[in-house]
């Protein structure tokens, strides 16, 4: 997941209390990446020697960080940290940067410098001309102030707005900066854009196309350079999301999708954008009011679902998965390969309820034993509440565990049919005979 650094503070006071900790555990290991607009242009750095500028709507001290710290050792996740760099000041940065590695250790996988950089100069915060010569110039002063506070930091970036710029912005940075991950965001639609966002165009083959341009686009520069890429920042509809789109069960079939198809591509991770006290907009986990927000007692929204779904995954290889014609252009399937030979199909249908369901035929072969079935289904895409994954919602304290027995579907001359009803998802997994 990633969050703004304006929220950093209040994620992490969810060491001490708060259902966080049990929800990161159910989902395994992941990371949580702090950034966005925030870093820049709202929340600054503060200490003994560094003073509260006057342009900060907030501060970040050290004892936010040792709060999260104990946050990420609790939970086992890790931690990447974006520095302010909208106001150019290295020596700020490399005193944060030097008080993350005390706190957070082996937790703290990199940091980022400056959210968005290539954007800056329409937005205010560089002079033209602003390019990756200008970038570049600048990120080295920051580079070498917190190497001589806290040396051995992995870089990751450049933490772009989108892969338009990347051939340019994200080659720089692998070539000019050698990081440890390059960086990027996406958002299939944008909260201004005309027409409007809609849950169809959000779910439709249109979309998804534009999505894996995008994901190789970033992909490219990272195979090329043999550095690692990952979409850090992403999300249903820009600016926080929209109401009846971003919050609606339309946004976990969307998730599973993206997840399945950046795994797909070749992305080395991907972070989900959320907001704790905003459950109207993108987010996974949310307080649904403000006593909620103060004692950490957050609830899982439609997106959380989406990565319980694909959590089993990680670390397995995805193959070349075929569709025949007959299927409808709002049918998507993804398979992946375990270690041990065990096979998941991710299947998707976007369609409407009304929909005819699809019986999908799953070519396997005789190696394999029948299918155990995973469904994530909800009353509609539209639906606020009612989603279930397996037959069962992620109980009050945000934990969830998968039923012992799941629905089966036989192999048959090395095929196992298995019926999606429209609007839901599935995991198919089918283990080899020896």
């Amino acid at each position: 997941m990633s969050f703004e650094v304006g929220s950093l503070s209040r994620i992490a006071g969810y060491s001490s209390e708060g259902d966080l900790i049990a929800m990161l555990r159910s989902l395994g290991v992941g990371v949580l990446r702090f950034g966005g607009v925030t870093a820049d242009e709202q929340v600054a750095w503060t200490d003994e020697a560094v003073a509260r500028p006057l342009w900060a709507l907030s501060v970040l001290e050290g004892g936010n960080l040792s709060q999260l710290g104990r946050l990420a050792a609790a939970s086992g996740w890790g931690v990447i940290l974006t520095l302010g760099f909208g106001h150019y000041d290295p020596q700020a940065a490399a005193r944060e940067a030097a008080v993350a590695k005390a706190a957070l250790g082996s937790s703290l996988e990199a940091i980022e410098i400056g959210n968005e950089p290539e954007a800056y100069a329409r937005h205010g915060l560089r002079p033209l001309p602003w390019a990756p010569e200008q970038y570049n110039e600048q990120v080295l002063a920051y580079r070498s102030a917190i190497e001589a506070l806290a040396p051995g930091i992995p870089l990751a970036g450049p933490d772009s707005s989108g892969s338009s710029s990347y051939e340019r912005w994200g080659l720089n940075e692998a070539i000019y900066q050698r990081p440890a991950l390059l960086t990027g965001h996406h958002y299939p639609m944008g909260c201004a854009e005309q027409p409007a966002p809609t849950i169809a165009r959000l779910l439709s083959g249109h979309v998804r196309a534009l999505e894996e341009q995008s994901l190789r686009r970033y992909v490219f520069i990272a195979r090329e350079t043999e550095v690692p890429f990952r979409l850090d920042e992403s999300g249903t509809v820009s600016c926080g999301g929209v109401p009846g789109i971003s919050n609606t069960f339309a946004s976990a079939l969307w998730g599973v999708s993206y997840l399945t198809q950046a795994m797909r591509i070749g992305a080395a991770g991907i972070n989900l954008e959320g907001n704790p006290t905003n459950c109207l907009g993108y987010t996974p986990v949310c307080a649904p009011n403000a006593e909620a927000a103060a004692t950490g007692a957050l609830e899982a929204r439609p997106e959380w679902y989406a990565l319980l779904l694909a959590k089993s995954l990680l670390g397995e290889r995805p193959l070349r998965t075929i569709i025949g014609p007959a299927n409808r252009p709002n049918v998507v399937a993804s398979a992946f390969r375990a270690a041990d030979g065990t096979t998941k199909f991710v299947l998707i249908d976007d369609d409407a309820p009304g929909a005819r369901s699809v019986a999908m035929r799953l070519h396997v072969g005789g190696g394999f034993r029948g299918a155990t079935i995973l469904s994530l289904t909800a009353p509609s895409p539209d639906a606020l509440t009612g989603v279930e994954l397996g037959g069962r919602a992620v109980a009050a304290n945000g934990t969830w565990s998968q039923p012992a027995v799941l629905p089966r579907a036989a192999n048959e001359h090395g095929v196992i049919t298995v019926d999606v009803a429209p609007s839901s998802a599935a995991l198919v997994t089918v283990a080899p005979k020896h």
